[in-house]
């Protein structure tokens, strides 16, 4: 079945229902919410239906690979001997040149304030001219980051690359979330959104290898594996040519004619599919959030900061927010670094292990986020992280000898499988739990907020586990853990389950102040008109 709305009355494709059918199709068309008559799919039906739109939401987020080698290589590198004997400033006791604690604190630092700064000025470039403009800027800003690495010999230059390569990366953070839930369709929203965070983890898992072969062949080279990222940049300039716009960024500027357009070229091939209907239900969606903004006095982007849209910004930061606070830096930025500082002769190895293993959760992630759910994933995976960093802690006040180093292996393993669950889960909802309306600002700020608590920890860390500085070691674990248990155990009551709910369905989840923990069991207006639908047949 198909129901659409023409000259704003309610038409079907059936001539038979009962006025209980009639009255639900009248209530979820008021609060822009349209049968498509796809919402019974499987997830492997709908992946047959609808291929095309499958396949530029995959190519999107595989283009966030080059997201997290760059990440992944600026946190790993100051392991490197090379890159150290370069850019060190000073000396340990031994007289061996190594990297200040400063000077780490600047680098770390500097990336985390060019996301915030990606993230909070590139929504408006993509509101106001469009996802696709807002990419092709992100990839300018990461390939002038790249040409700073690869012409850097002071670690000045290299403070200006990492400058350059946060603004691109907070950039592509911001906008791959909010393309893929604009174009995905509803049923695999949630497996679309997590393969960003999978690709994001290959590129991770990639540059740790990259330098461990270094370090086994040429232990002082460390400009090999920073040429390798321009194979990344290209790929990614390619992808995002080949891109749609986003037809429900066209439906907010009122170009009908190219919007459908989009729409055409993302569902081609699927039998039945009515292109003018599904654009107005995208134009009915945005026309109800408007209404709605209008009624409350809120019809700025700064509405993303108050009322029940200040609300959905927690909400879409809660889980990164809260990673930051229970060791992110520490066992992602830092971990070459921290599993150096605390004894072991090969830290790229150990960090080479924990990535594959995220892998491995990344992919059970994907294939199960839409048949269980984010919500448990999601806070179970924080609640994970809490319980590892406690046995980490203990690990730093027990006489250290092999067990406890194989221990410290084995709990970080535990941690990443927790850190994968909750971070795939937790890009999902910075994408998702927006209005259409607010997405870009909403997306933005949130990934935001978590980069601004990234910013503290990538001045506290270098001296946390520097042996000329705090020296703690493993004991650092108490810290994030006195900090960061009450959020993991707060996300259970804020995180709600958004598996399968469209937009439009999340606006009246939200506008009717639904308890998180009760979303996935309150039924929408969308829900009553298949529920009638199915009664009818």
């Amino acid at each position: 079945m198909t129901t659409y709305l023409e000259d704003d009355k309610i038409n079907y494709d059936h001539h038979e229902g009962g006025h209980n059918e009639n009255t639900a199709v009248s209530e979820a068309a008021a609060k822009g919410q349209i049968a498509s008559g796809y919402e019974n799919l499987s997830i492997i039906g709908t992946i047959k239906h609808f291929k095309m739109a499958f396949a530029v939401c995959f190519a999107a987020t595989f283009a966030a690979a080059t997201d997290g080698y760059q990440i992944g290589m600026n946190g790993n590198i100051i392991a490197n001997a090379g890159f150290v004997e370069q850019f060190g400033t000073t000396f340990d006791a031994t007289g061996k040149r190594i990297l200040s604690a400063p000077v780490l604190t600047a680098i770390g630092t500097i990336q985390s304030v060019g996301q915030i700064i990606g993230m909070t000025t590139l929504p408006f470039i993509a509101a106001r001219f469009g996802r696709k403009p807002a990419m092709y800027l992100l990839w300018a800003i990461l390939a002038a980051s790249v040409l700073c690495e690869t012409l850097a010999r002071q670690w000045q230059v290299w403070f200006v690359a990492k400058l350059f390569s946060g603004i691109g990366v907070g950039s592509l953070q911001f906008i791959t979330p909010t393309y893929v839930s604009e174009i995905s369709p509803p049923r695999i929203r949630g497996m679309l959104l997590v393969l960003y965070n999978f690709w994001f983890s290959v590129g991770s898992f990639f540059a740790p290898i990259a330098l461990q072969i270094m370090y086994k062949t040429q232990p002082l080279n460390y400009r090999t594996p920073i040429y390798t990222q321009w194979g990344h940049i290209g790929l990614m300039l390619v992808i995002y040519i080949l891109l749609p716009e986003s037809p429900a960024w066209y439906a907010s500027r009122g170009n009908e004619v190219k919007g459908k357009k989009a729409l055409q070229f993302i569902y081609r091939g699927v039998d039945g599919f009515d292109t003018d209907a599904h654009y107005e239900t995208i134009v009915r969606g945005i026309e109800h959030e408007k209404e709605v903004a209008v009624q409350l006095g809120r019809t700025s982007w700064t509405s993303i900061f108050r009322g029940t849209d200040g609300f959905r910004t927690i909400v879409s930061t809660w889980a990164l927010f809260s990673q930051q606070l229970l060791g992110l830096t520490l066992f992602y930025t830092y971990s070459s670094y921290f599993f150096s500082s605390v004894g072991f002769a090969d830290p790229f190895s150990i960090t080479c292990i924990t990535n594959g293993i995220q892998l491995v959760v990344i992919l059970i992630v994907v294939v199960t986020v839409d048949r269980f759910g984010r919500r448990n994933l999601c806070c179970g995976g924080l609640s994970t992280m809490g319980f590892s960093i406690v046995l980490i802690g203990i690990l730093g006040v027990v006489p250290a000898n092999k067990a406890t180093k194989s221990l410290l292996v084995f709990f970080s393993c535990i941690y990443i499988v927790g850190l994968q669950c909750s971070g795939s889960t937790g890009w999902g909802y910075v994408g998702e739990i927006s209005s259409q309306r607010l997405r870009p600002h909403t997306a933005g700020f949130a990934a935001a907020l978590s980069c601004v608590m990234g910013v503290i920890m990538n001045v506290l860390v270098p001296y946390m586990l520097n042996a000329n500085e705090w020296n703690w070691g493993l004991k650092t674990a108490f810290f994030y853990a006195g900090i960061g248990i009450p959020f993991a155990v707060g996300s259970w009551f804020i995180i709600p389950e958004t598996t399968g709910r469209t937009s439009a369905e999340l606006d009246e989840l939200f506008e009717n102040k639904v308890k998180p923990w009760r979303f996935h069991k309150t039924q929408t207006s969308l829900q009553r008109v298949v529920e009638a639908e199915k009664a009818r047949r």
